[in-house]
């Protein structure tokens, strides 16, 4: 039996802020969007219940807890992934990663098979070449034209400490897994069950139907990889998902535990 515990993990030269419900039941590691904080899972985890141990944490620079850091790259935040696990004796979880968390949970479910007991992928992971230099150009400018109002906001969490060429970096640098030639093979080597909950409509800075051409890239993955599956298209857009369809999450990772 574990006990309740939250606190902050130390990992390189930062410290994260890690929520861990303990008890008995299958470890579930949430990892969150890009900017976002571990608050975005409490309906999913309600959903879920106590029979479950939900371990959540922010990120480097996210939320109001965690730390800054020199380092805010992709492979960083996997390396959190193995921190936070083995800083909560962790060996083996279910991982429920949504948008760039579903990014982060792909890889390491790839990279861990033995240590993955299934993945949960939330409208993320998407094999797409959507990043080009008109692309790259926008994230820039979009990224510096809302600094002015994140600012005050990062106090309360709502708004990541990083500046806005930090935040525009990390995004372009997603831009750069996701693409096919990046992100298919990772997918391809997933060897746990895998499902995605696929989300409708827009995100953040997105325009028309750029998104559902991004998520129609996965259906040649469901095609190579028969431990791979769509869950759930819900109705809900990639901002609201998780809190407009916590159910259909939380019934994704019932079937993969299953």
């Amino acid at each position: 039996m574990t006990a309740q515990w939250t606190g902050m993990v130390t990992v390189e030269d930062t410290a994260l802020a890690v929520t861990d419900t303990g008890g008995t039941g299958i470890p579930v590691l949430y990892l969150n969007g890009q900017f976002a904080t571990q608050g975005y899972w409490g309906r999913v985890i309600a959903d879920l219940g106590p029979q479950w141990r939900h371990i959540t944490y922010d990120e480097r620079a996210r939320g109001r807890k965690s730390k800054r850091s020199a380092d805010y790259s992709f492979e960083a935040a996997v390396r959190d992934v193995d921190a936070v696990l083995a800083a909560r004796n962790v060996d083996r979880a279910l991982v429920v990663g949504w948008s760039y968390g579903a990014v982060v949970a792909a890889h390491w479910a790839a990279r861990n098979p033995e240590r993955t007991i299934g993945a949960v992928l939330v409208d993320g992971a998407f094999p797409h070449d959507w990043l080009d230099d008109a692309m790259e150009l926008r994230i820039r400018k979009l990224f510096k034209r809302i600094s002015w109002f994140t600012v005050p906001l990062r106090a309360t969490g709502l708004a990541p400490r990083m500046s806005a060429a930090e935040q525009a970096e990390s995004n372009i640098e997603l831009g750069k897994l996701s693409r096919e030639r990046e992100m298919g093979p990772v997918l391809d080597d997933i060897k746990v069950q895998t499902r995605y909950v696929v989300a409708s409509g827009t995100s953040f800075g997105s325009k028309g139907d750029e998104q559902e051409q991004i998520r129609a890239s996965l259906d040649q993955v469901l095609e190579r990889n028969p431990n791979i599956k769509i869950s759930a298209k819900v109705a809900s857009n990639h901002g609201a998902i998780l809190k407009k369809d916590a159910a259909a999450i939380a019934r994704a990772v019932r079937e993969v535990a299953a």
